[in-house]
């Protein structure tokens, strides 16, 4: 899985000019690991010589960055679904919780928002279910019209999806 996930960087940069890379993590204990893992991705890609010491004629890597998942949805999430930009993006949540808030409910609320996402991003909004959602939700006329082309967007964004047994310092070690 590194390797791929390596190769898939490499290719989304190179042949599809990304110039970022989103890390999303769906835990609140992995809440600096788009931070930490900016430290050794940036600075071992951040080069532009190879290790002989020769200029190199592509894209030696993205700008690393990300949030929990939950603080991201209030915040970027609109320009990874909606942007010009093609921004890659890791969502990665933990199967089981350290902390069972009301018997695993507030888990299984992250679980969901982790999969709507991703599959959002995957499959896109058309005008017609956003028509159909906007009147579902009382809007008609000139009102529905005019909202209709902020709702829509068009999927086939790059994701992975890493889901882990639990965070402890082996899934957090092979993560890295």
């Amino acid at each position: 899985a590194p390797v791929i996930l390596a190769l898939l960087g490499i290719w989304y940069s190179n042949f599809y000019n990304a110039e970022t890379h989103a890390l999303l993590p769906y835990d609140q204990y992995l809440h600096r690991f788009a931070a930490y893992f900016q430290q050794g991705d940036m600075e071992s890609n951040g080069k532009f010589v190879s290790k002989s010491g020769k200029n190199v004629n592509y894209n030696t890597g993205p700008i690393v960055w990300g949030e929990p998942g939950t603080n991201g949805q209030h915040a970027f999430y609109q320009l990874i679904h909606q942007g010009t930009r093609l921004i890659p993006c890791d969502f990665i949540a933990p199967a089981q919780t350290h902390n069972p808030i009301a018997g695993g409910k507030h888990h299984k609320i992250l679980l969901s928002n982790f999969l709507a996402q991703t599959e959002a991003l995957m499959m896109g909004k058309t005008c017609e279910q956003a028509r159909e959602e906007l009147a579902k939700a009382g809007l008609c006329g000139n009102e529905l019209e005019n909202l209709l082309p902020h709702k829509v967007f068009v999927g086939n964004r790059p994701t992975n999806s890493i889901v882990v047994k639990k965070v402890s310092p082996f899934t957090l070690g092979a993560l890295i």
